[in-house]
């Protein structure tokens, strides 16, 4: 009886996370907790934050030089944590280097229709995410069948880095963009941002229990796992993984965030300039 060949996994080298700000800190931490031995670099371009608000060319010159960026540091893949970048730069960034990239839309989109029971689905984001029409056309790649409610939330990102402690004026912005598509009959919702899984059980309570929510950080994680697994670039390590914070800006503002979105200390922040 031959033995059956086990194939080693042994690439040491860390993840690259990159985002406008913020908000891709959750894709790192569900990354961290499905692959806890996994080294990560992470790079917040908090200097030229929003995205949402540039042109395209301005998104793809940012999202390039955040890219180059994380290969100094030795990346054996790069993830787009922000909707924006992900929605507008993902062509380009894919054309210009060899390293595998992920971005957010691809993973969240697959998810929304797995989950959609009557075909109607809706995606809340930033307004240039929501402009490019990123979500609709991959949903419906998957599944012409797909009627896509899409619906730019320029307020929630902001009011979620301030930390707001008020429900009640978070659910009142919340409504403000979620009852248009209430009103559209949608039972899934794709949470488009980074940001918003921060605010996903004040969300839930608006829509209520039988609308499914797609959390695009999940998501994306269990696609990159998955990628990892299949293409044998998992870490070897037996110890436990290490997270590595650069910004473009001041620290202490992402660091005061940030430990709020990772629910943990951060110690060690460097601020690089432009990332380049």
């Amino acid at each position: 009886m031959k033995r059956r060949k086990v194939l080693r996994q042994n690439d040491n080298r860390p993840i690259g996370i990159f985002d406008s700000g913020v908000g891709g800190l959750t894709v790192v931490k569900e990354l961290a907790g499905i692959l806890p031995r996994e080294d990560i670099v992470y790079y917040g371009d908090t200097a030229r934050v929003p995205y949402g608000t540039k042109s395209s060319n301005t998104i793809v010159r940012f999202s390039i030089e955040n890219a180059l960026f994380l290969l100094k540091q030795n990346v054996k893949l790069i993830v787009v944590a922000c909707n924006t970048s992900s929605s507008v730069a993902l062509p380009a960034l894919k054309r210009n280097f060899k390293v595998p990239i992920v971005g957010v839309i691809h993973p969240g989109a697959c998810d929304a229709v797995k989950a959609c029971r009557n075909s109607r689905i809706g995606v809340i984001g930033t307004t240039a995410t929501i402009k490019s029409d990123a979500y609709s056309r991959q949903i419906k790649r998957i599944s012409a069948s797909m009627k896509v409610y899409s619906r730019g939330c320029p307020l929630l990102a902001p009011a979620i880095e301030e930390s707001l402690d008020d429900d009640r004026l978070m659910t009142d912005i919340i409504r403000y963009y979620l009852d248009p598509l209430k009103k559209m009959r949608i039972d899934t919702l794709v949470l488009g941002c980074t940001h918003y899984p921060i605010i996903k059980g004040l969300i839930a309570k608006v829509l209520g229990r039988q609308t499914n929510l797609v959390d695009s950080a999940k998501s994306t994680s269990a696609h990159v796992k998955e990628l990892l697994t299949q293409s044998m670039l998992l870490s070897s390590s037996r110890s436990k993984g290490r997270i590595k914070f650069f910004v473009s800006d001041e620290t202490q503002n992402f660091k005061r965030i940030g430990e709020r979105f990772l629910n943990k200390r951060i110690d060690h922040i460097r601020k690089v300039v432009y990332g380049i």
